[in-house]
């Protein structure tokens, strides 16, 4: 059994070091890291999961950005620790941040990932959508969180400047 919770101040040491552990070293030189870098992530979706011990098992973080004025989600990391792996901790993490999203009017999310895995959410390949070099055009994946969500949504995807404000 876990308790799903948002992601602390408190936890940031540890959740860095289940991604450290879950990811190869230089993680942070991926494209998608200079879409985060120096933007705060949306804390309502960022969540930690831990069992009845307190010992984290896995983590979720989002991030806004966009593709010219319309806003999105970035989704990533997620990470589960080895050890967890196959209980579907991953599953409960997506679940929980992907219903928060819409609930808070999230209308779109995109990641980049391996579309067998992140299919079973829904997740599917966006054409038009380019993200940062290099990214493998055909792991840049899209959930529509709301009808419509990705319909003429396509170009380059940005980061959201720190000043900038969300609109969903």
């Amino acid at each position: 059994m876990y308790t799903l919770a948002e992601e602390g101040p408190e936890d940031w040491w540890e959740v860095e070091a289940l991604y450290d552990l879950c990811f190869a070293p230089g993680r942070e030189a991926l494209s998608s890291y200079r879409l985060r870098d120096g933007v705060a992530r949306v804390a309502p979706l960022c969540l930690t999961a831990r069992d009845s011990d307190a010992i984290l098992g896995g983590a979720i973080r989002y991030w806004p950005a966009r593709i010219g004025e319309m806003p999105l989600l970035l989704l990533g990391p997620i990470a589960v620790h080895p050890t967890r792996q196959g209980e579907g901790l991953g599953g409960q993490l997506m679940q929980q941040s992907l219903g928060a999203a819409r609930a808070l009017g999230w209308q779109r999310v995109l990641l980049v990932g391996d579309a067998p895995y992140y299919g079973k959410f829904g997740f599917r390949q966006l054409e038009g959508v380019l993200m940062p070099p290099p990214t493998n055009p055909a792991r840049v994946l899209g959930l529509s969180l709301k009808p419509g969500g990705w319909d003429r949504v396509k170009g380059h995807v940005t980061r959201q400047e720190p000043s900038g404000s969300v609109h969903r």
